[in-house]
């Protein structure tokens, strides 16, 4: 799964991006300032970086001249966001070392497809963790296992895959449209009831864990602390 760091010092637009790109089988982590992002590459280096240019303090062009100074990063695609419009913005972006420019507003879709377009220019190794866990959850995907406080739980096929959907997505609403299409494919018939009875049966054999997953009336679920 790849990761994505977004600045933006707007809240609302930040967590938008951040929402669609974990919905588009992205690991999206959101800041609202340079400060911010580079105490977070102390611990992890994305895979792609989308920066917004108007920033308070460090701005898009500042934090992409030292993201290029540095060698863990400097090779790292960047996407310039910015309300800025002109041949000029754009070609100054450009020639500093961004690989892509997108102008506000934008369409999600066209987002999506942007980040995409210059992941496939930039293949990179992509890491998949082997483990996933939430609270007392621990699951170990290469056996197929899930523990509670060490006490293996006995799943079902859908009930792992969607148990660990949903950790692959923590924090994230879910819709039942969506765990539908993920787990049971677009061309499954059954009703969306189908997802309400896997996650009571979940709950159940989860035990007291099962209160991590959250039911988000008339949405869908998500699990969290």
């Amino acid at each position: 799964m790849h990761t994505i760091f977004v600045v933006e010092d707007e809240e609302n637009i930040r967590e938008m991006i951040c929402y669609a790109l974990n919905n588009s089988s992205f690991k999206a982590k959101g800041f609202s300032k340079a400060e911010e992002l580079y105490e977070a590459l102390k611990e992890k280096t994305p895979h792609l970086f989308l920066l917004d240019i108007m920033l308070e303090g460090d701005d898009g062009y500042t934090i992409l001249q030292e993201l290029r100074k540095r060698e863990e990063t400097r090779e790292t695609p960047v996407i310039m966001l910015t309300a800025k419009s002109s041949e000029y913005d754009k070609v100054k972006g450009l020639d500093m070392g961004a690989d892509d420019y997108i102008t506000k507003p934008f369409g999600v879709m066209e987002l999506i497809s942007r980040v995409k377009a210059v992941l496939r220019r930039f293949p990179q190794e992509v890491e998949e963790s082997v483990h996933l866990s939430l609270g007392e959850i621990f699951m170990d995907l290469e056996k197929r296992m899930v523990y509670v406080d060490d006490v293996p739980v006995e799943l079902t096929y859908k009930e792992f895959e969607l148990l660990s959907y949903l950790l692959y997505n923590r924090d994230i609403v879910l819709t039942r449209t969506k765990l539908m299409a993920e787990i049971w494919g677009f061309s499954y018939q059954g009703e969306s009831r189908t997802v309400d009875v896997h996650i009571r049966s979940l709950r159940q054999k989860l035990g007291d864990a099962g209160k991590y997953i959250q039911t988000v009336r008339n949405v869908g679920y998500k699990i969290g602390e």
